[in-house]
């Protein structure tokens, strides 16, 4: 069978299993977002915190919830890396220097995971477990949690009142996460990924040398990482390491997983506002995109196909293009080959399905809430073409709502462009850059679009781990996650107290073929206005 015939069969068998999961977890999603049941061990939970899960939290208390939490977070992630040495199962690794610990717990709180050292050089098992694995699991339900809250807006009236975050958050975690990822962590451990809690040992090479391995609890993190869209590897080599993807079944089904949530989510959001065709309307909208962008990045991947270099053999040009659209994509960051070694415009590509803000399908609840503000800018646009007040699910977007858009479509840009502007500013930053010319501006560029939109993928040829780019990629992460949260939640409260209008002759049908186009038309639109400029010093001159 030709590469081709088994690219394409691999994108064949993707799609039907993401359409039959869609509804059957879509419609599980909703319930357990909807259902006013908590179980018991909720309930104790609930109790051990002191929260009252009947509280109906206002927008202002959601939001400080998960900035307390977030920032929380932060700290106590941050302190257990600094104190590791001292700690069981630290495998004889010191504690993690400070600028590092900062640049990585930024970046799991935020579900960024970008990796500035080796995993298995440097993280022990109780790290790995108790720090870096739970945050896979409550980063990713803080972002369905932010993304339900918003779908709650759209469906109350009269209220700013969203639900309650802790709630949210648990059952997130318990209900969905949890179970997903101990079935998924069975799949990849039968696949042959490693499991276990080995101490390193010495191995002797083909050539004679010895190396160090480690194991460990890979298979478990493989799975939360991808289900989350996480994208922290336990190795630093990510998931083009064989202890985490060892063939190509294991292959497949990670970026299975890594697509599994947020496309189910669109099902979950058509559901709770009681309208289906909706969600199959942003559904539309994703998969125009990513089909796109999967079509450039295979396309010059394979004309160049005997650039090899930081491929795996293993997996071949659609095996790499398909996980690298769908990690960039996704907000995973999760790798199985160097996008450093893409071609020109096939990592362009890559770069601008991070630009985009990564809503094709985006995040765990950060690829809902992102396309949903787009469809709201649609909207407007549709509104001012036929001078009508634009409403979108019977809610009027005026003036408040259009200026809480604009801050969140501002907020990541902000993060990106400022962060790789400084990072050129200095020479001694420069050379942290492994090529000089359009592509090392491409390693930058790409670095702060992985950081500012919680991406977490590199181009793997800027070495990050210094003391200016820890602290500027974990701030550029926790801008780029929380500060777009704030005005999401913001939106809600504005949209919940709405009453809703009666649908018109005049009341664009946001359902149909022609929103979708005019909502894909508006994401490129607004991407190629915002970073045009950058992308032709970076890969479009590299390209040309």
């Amino acid at each position: 069978m030709s590469d081709v015939a088994a690219g394409l069969l691999q994108v064949l068998a993707l799609f039907v299993a993401l359409g039959f999961a869609w509804k059957y977890l879509g419609d599980y999603m909703a319930r357990v977002y909807d259902t006013p049941k908590h179980s018991r061990v909720e309930r104790i939970l609930y109790r051990a915190v002191g929260v009252d899960p009947a509280a109906d939290q206002r927008w202002p208390v959601y939001l400080r919830s998960v900035l307390a939490f977030s920032a929380v977070s932060v700290l106590g992630l941050y302190l257990l890396q600094r104190v590791q040495g001292s700690l069981p199962l630290s495998l004889g690794f010191p504690g993690v220097p400070p600028d590092l610990a900062f640049n990585t717990a930024a970046s799991f709180v935020s579900n960024t995971n970008w990796q500035n050292y080796s995993g298995e050089s440097t993280m022990g098992h109780l790290t790995q477990m108790a720090g870096l694995a739970v945050q896979n699991f409550v980063s990713a339900a803080v972002g369905m949690a932010v993304a339900v809250a918003l779908i709650r807006g759209f469906v109350r009236k009269g209220t700013d009142r969203l639900g309650n975050f802790w709630v949210d958050l648990f059952r997130g975690s318990f209900r969905i996460l949890l179970p997903l990822a101990v079935v998924s962590t069975l799949v990849l451990v039968a696949a042959g990924a490693v499991q276990n809690l080995a101490s390193p040992h010495e191995v002797t090479t083909l050539a004679g040398g010895s190396q160090t391995i480690t194991g460990g609890p890979v298979a478990s993190q493989e799975a939360i990482k991808e289900l989350g869209t996480n994208g922290g590897g336990f190795y630093n080599a990510n998931s083009a390491h064989p202890f985490e993807n060892p063939n190509a079944f294991s292959n497949w089904f990670e970026i299975f997983l890594l697509l599994l949530i947020p496309v189910a989510l669109t099902r979950t959001f058509g559901r709770l506002i009681g309208q289906r065709r909706q969600g199959l309307a942003i559904l539309g909208a994703m998969t125009t995109i990513f089909v796109g962008l999967l079509a450039v990045v295979w396309t010059f991947e394979a004309h160049f196909a005997g650039a090899m270099e930081g491929k795996e053999v293993r997996f071949g040009v659609p095996g790499s293009a398909l996980f690298a659209t769908a990690t960039t994509g996704t907000s995973t960051g999760a790798v199985n080959a160097f996008h450093d070694s893409f071609s020109a415009i096939g990592g362009g590509a890559l770069m601008l399905n991070m630009l985009l803000g990564e809503v094709a399908p985006g995040g765990v609840g950060s690829g809902l809430y992102g396309i949903l503000v787009m469809a709201i800018l649609a909207v407007f646009v549709a509104g001012l073409m036929v001078g009508r007040t634009p409403e979108f699910l019977g809610k009027k977007i005026q003036g408040r709502e259009i200026k809480l858009v604009s801050l969140y479509i501002l907020a990541t840009p902000i993060a990106v462009l400022v962060g790789a502007g400084l990072a050129m500013s200095f020479s001694s930053t420069r050379d942290s850059m492994l090529n000089s010319g359009p592509h090392g501006f491409s390693e930058v560029l790409y670095a702060f679009a992985s950081g500012g939109n919680n991406n977490g993928s590199c181009f793997c040829g800027l070495t990050g781990n210094t003391p200016f780019y820890n602290t500027a990629l974990g701030l550029a992460m926790l801008v780029g996650r929380f500060l777009p949260i704030v005005f999401v939640l913001a939106l809600a409260g504005s949209l919940a107290r709405q009453q809703p209008v009666p649908v018109t002759e005049g009341t664009l049908p946001t359902h149909r073929t022609l929103f979708v186009g005019l909502l894909v038309g508006v994401v490129l639109v607004v991407t190629g206005l915002t970073y045009f400029p950058v992308l032709s010093l970076g890969p479009l001159a590299e390209g040309l």
